[in-house]
């Protein structure tokens, strides 16, 4: 038998053991997915789900599916390669060319995910400043960011949570000597529903000379010029590189970087992420053609989605809840220690609800949280029940 194998399986056991201790152990639960912001469990039980990032209910619209299914059956199940090699098609181009002008950019490039767009962007771009360089973080980033810039060497310096003042402090007692200075934010914080102040950390931008990385995923869909992000409002020429997905309020899968073709040139180049990942396959492309087509349109949705959930935060903050100074789609339950947001994961779900405890190490030590994010799929008495249920949590 091998010693060290058997070793390591054992060190395997002790930290699930530990994770079950602390009631942070995570497990797969496979759920069916229904129409209306709703899924199946196992047992035949349907819940309204209240945990997805579906934000316009896109994943199930009839013109998504078909146009994913008329993509695949045209031009086949997966890519043959990676873009550079064999993997291009007309349509890539032709729907990253849509997605530019949505994005109200010169350009944009397809990832397999947000994650993957991060982490191997941030290194790329990083590399391509070809010197000396000083990030400004806010310390709330999504881990991908914090990712990206780990896997590029670079030490971050970090600013509180939206706070300009501080962040402007930083910037100033940082001696330059001709380094890039990069400031690195997302423009809405996936765990606490807040928004970033893009026009002050423009203005921040511009005085200290500094370039702006921004990741748009919550945004994408939900907020901005008819859906565009809350980036796409920013002066034209700004000194900002977007990202965002393409798997919530777009209903699809997959990233995008968007930005001067200069930019996404460059990336074509260097940004090993996009080199070495198989090209998104076709239905992917389907799926984001057909949203495109929809999410400009979808304003009446925008404003009833943001009308509900100002509704649940009302409903958190009557019973002393923290809500984190959401004010979007996404709406935490502030309950504090694991088990608290667990037992109030049960009340909901025995309420029909799905709103899943979110726990350390994903928020800080003692901010365990319920993260509700709605859909434009609830209807009004899907808001109602979740409304009764907040104010049934212990």
């Amino acid at each position: 038998m091998n010693r060290a194998w058997t070793e390591f399986l054992m060190r395997l056991d002790d930290a699930l053991d530990e994770a079950g201790e602390l009631n942070r152990r995570r497990a797969l639960r496979p759920l069916g997915r229904l129409p209306g912001g709703r899924v199946s469990l196992g047992d035949g039980r349907v819940l309204i789900d209240v945990s997805s990032n579906d934000y316009l209910g896109l994943a199930l619209h009839p013109k998504v599916r078909l146009r994913a299914a008329e993509y695949a059956e045209q031009l086949g199940g997966g890519a043959p390669a990676s873009r550079l090699v064999s993997g291009t098609l007309p349509e890539h181009l032709e729907v990253e060319q849509r997605l530019a002008a949505f994005k109200r950019t010169e350009a944009a490039l397809l990832f397999a995910s947000g994650w993957q767009a991060n982490a191997s962007v941030l290194p790329a771009l990083i590399e391509l400043m070809a010197g000396p360089v000083k990030v400004f973080a806010d310390r709330l980033n999504h881990a991908s960011l914090h990712a990206g810039l780990a896997q590029a060497g670079q030490r971050q310096i970090r600013f509180r949570h939206n706070d300009l003042d501080h962040l402007e402090r930083q910037l100033q007692a940082a001696e330059n000597h001709g380094r890039t200075r990069l400031i690195v934010t997302e423009s809405v914080f996936s765990m606490d529903g807040d928004r970033a102040d893009l026009e002050g950390l423009l203005q921040l931008a511009n005085r200290y000379d500094t370039l702006l990385y921004i990741d748009e995923a919550h945004a994408t869909g939900v907020l901005g010029p008819g859906g565009a992000g809350l980036a796409a409002a920013l002066p034209k020429g700004a000194p900002a590189i977007v990202m965002g997905t393409l798997g919530k309020a777009l209903g699809g899968f997959g990233a995008y970087v968007a930005g001067p073709r200069t930019l996404t040139d460059a990336l074509v180049q260097r940004c090993g992420g996009f080199i070495y990942s198989t090209a998104p396959p076709p239905a992917v492309l389907g799926a984001l053609d057909a949203a495109l087509d929809l999410v400009p349109g979808m304003d009446a949705e925008r404003e009833r989605l943001l009308a509900a959930a100002a509704r649940v935060r009302a409903a958190a903050e009557a019973r002393d809840f923290a809500t984190f100074g959401s004010t979007t789609q996404i709406t935490p339950v502030g309950l504090g220690e694991e088990t608290r947001a667990l037992d109030a994961m049960k009340t909901l779900e025995d309420a029909g609800l799905l709103a899943v405890a979110i726990r350390p190490p994903t928020v800080p030590e003692g901010a365990s949280r319920l993260r509700i994010s709605l859909s434009a799929a609830h209807d009004d008495q899907a808001i109602d029940r979740l409304v009764e249920a907040i104010g049934a949590i212990r």
